[in-house]
């Protein structure tokens, strides 16, 4: 099954960006499953059951289990962390709670039970217990700044700015620390009314990050109030130019317009927190950190059920870690009311597609481009369904509309020649893909992808053909490590009936791509032609064990009766890849 990505992640630059059971209550609490999804009579079964559904990253399934457990074993300290964490990594962050005060009784520095401890009671406006939490955890470079940036928020909620940014400012460390000590100490001095002070801190983090969005959306939101709309334009404008026009700065500009004050980025101690929380969290699930930043994000959304780039960001999380229903899940919680809406319907879309449910994800985007004709990104993830679905017509038409919309190409927009490109090829209009490959290569020269298909289509054309291979060879030097790329180079050798060049590749092919149906059904095929009946045999039963494509079902069985009598019409095995992948 191939993996949705965020469109963020895509060549042309238009992106957005512990695990979550969601229900449908108005808290936005996941509800834990009250029956486990198997039924097992011993607690050594549910134990199995839990480890594997933890490994699994299936945090509602493991907490399920976990409880079973422990409700054989309650005094055992490690079931009882486990069960707290995979407890609130799923997203039931109320019934943490009572684990966590179990955990800090035979561990009174828990990190993680105390944080979670803590943005209870910052959200029950409970502040001195909150940072007699805080201050009892375990230390290290997450957990100081963490720690610090919920004690000053604490502050803060008692209406002691002073005390708040006296915390942010004692705190030493990495220098990396500064864009989050300057950001919140300058949100909680905005809420003080300490606009001048609050405006130097963010600009000190412009400094450090001019394209931090939190920081421009916050600094933007400041000058309004102050009644420097003209300031607050260019703070905006400054951020769209150097990336793509992201929804948030969309909406600032359009309320700009409107000559009315932009509302503070955060207005109390628990969406201050659950800032901090999730600008570390979101940090930490894009840095090899998934299983803290899902913790962090759950506390964020917790603190701020509403938050949108929270959700978007744990969202994007459960598509990394291939848990595309909860990801579903996620998106669909993201305010009605909020700029982001958008963006993560698109997300959710292409879950859909990556769950089979191509007719829903179709749908969904082909509503949302008749809600607004001019999306670039809902068109190109759209035309990127489509060509998934091998609906190469219609996606080539709707490639050409993104083309349109975003006028002069640019560098970053090589994948949608590319991408259109496939589609004319497989749509028989040779002529029209290779003017775009061509084009895709003129704005990145020797992008491999490229290189890869627009020398193999040559080769199996029988045209160009030393430069043909060149660019394949180039192709492969660039991705030594690509299966499919090594494959076009094993496959052009054999369509020029170099059979020992070919088995040496599609060899190499199959050890970096063990389990690709196409390139072990072209390792068969090269055996074959070099007198290897028995092996070619073997590859193509592997190929058949792996579900290929219908339309190559039925030619491999038909090898395995008969031999290799035809030449073989073969796919290329990148057309395999994810369509999303750029």
């Amino acid at each position: 099954m191939k993996q949705a990505r965020s469109i963020s992640r895509t060549a042309i630059g238009l992106g957005a960006a512990a695990l979550l059971l969601v229900s449908a209550s108005t808290t936005v609490q996941a509800e834990l499953p009250r029956i486990p999804l198997f039924s097992f009579s011993s607690p050594s079964g549910s134990y199995l059951a839990a480890r594997t559904a933890r490994a699994a990253r299936d945090m509602a399934a493991a907490s399920s289990y976990y409880r079973s457990v422990l409700r054989s074993d309650p005094s055992n300290p490690d079931l009882v962390e486990l069960t707290f964490l995979v407890t609130l990594g799923s997203g039931a962050v109320e019934e943490s709670f009572p684990l966590a005060e179990r955990v800090i009784a035979f561990d009174k520095s828990h990190r993680i039970a105390r944080l979670a401890l803590a943005a209870r009671a910052i959200k029950n406006n409970q502040f001195a217990q909150a940072r007699a939490q805080l201050q009892s955890s375990s230390l290290g470079p997450i957990a100081d700044l963490t720690a610090t940036l919920l004690t000053a928020w604490s502050w803060q909620g008692a209406n002691n700015y002073k005390a708040a940014v006296a915390t942010i400012d004692k705190l030493q460390g990495p220098d990396w620390y500064a864009l989050f000590k300057d950001l919140h100490a300058g949100l909680i001095l905005d809420l003080a009314n300490q606009r001048n002070d609050a405006l130097k801190r963010l600009d000190r983090v412009r400094a450090i990050d001019p394209n931090s969005l939190r920081n421009i959306d916050a600094y933007a939101r400041m000058l309004s109030r102050a009644g420097r709309d003209d300031d607050a334009v260019k703070v905006y404008g400054s951020f769209s130019r150097a990336l793509a026009r992201h929804p948030l700065v969309e909406a600032g500009l359009d309320e700009l317009k409107t000559k009315k004050k932009l509302a503070p980025l955060v207005t109390n101690a628990a969406g201050g927190a659950s800032e901090a929380l999730y600008g570390l969290g979101a940090a930490l699930s894009q840095q090899g950190g998934e299983d803290l930043g899902m913790l962090y994000l759950q506390l964020a959304i917790y603190l701020n059920p509403d938050h949108p780039l929270a959700l978007v960001a744990l969202g994007d999380l459960f598509e990394t870690l291939k848990k595309y229903e909860s990801a579903i899940d996620t998106y669909e919680r993201v305010p009605e009311s909020s700029p982001l809406k958008r963006k993560a319907l698109i997300q959710r879309a292409l879950n859909l597609d990556v769950l089979d449910k191509k007719d829903e994800a179709r749908e969904q985007l082909q509503t949302l481009v008749k809600e607004k004709a001019d999306d670039i990104e809902a068109q190109f993830a759209l035309a990127n369904v489509l060509r998934a679905g091998k609906k190469f017509a219609e996606a080539g038409d709707v490639y050409s509309k993104v083309l349109e919309l975003l006028g002069e190409p640019k560098r970053e927009h090589w994948s949608l020649y590319y991408f259109r490109g496939i589609c004319y090829e497989r749509s028989k209009q040779w002529a029209l893909a290779e003017k775009d490959f061509q084009e895709a290569l003129k704005l990145f020269p020797d992008q491999p992808q490229v290189l890869n298909y627009l020398g193999y289509s040559w080769v199996d054309q029988g045209v160009n053909l030393d430069k043909a291979l060149d660019m394949i060879r180039k192709a492969v030097s660039l991705r030594p490590k690509d299966g499919y790329i090594i494959d076009s180079l094993g496959w052009a050798y054999y369509r020029l009936g170099r059979y020992e060049e070919a088995a040496a590749e599609l060899e190499r092919a199959v050890e970096l791509t063990p389990n690709d149906p196409t390139i072990n059904d072209h390792l068969g095929d090269v055996y074959w032609k070099t007198d290897r009946k028995l092996e070619a045999h073997f590859q193509w039963s592997h190929a058949l064990e792996m579900k290929p494509e219908p339309e190559d079902l039925t030619r491999i069985q038909q090898k395995l009766k008969e031999g290799l009598i035809d030449e073989p019409q073969s796919p290329r095995a990148s057309e395999q890849q994810n369509p999303n992948k750029g």
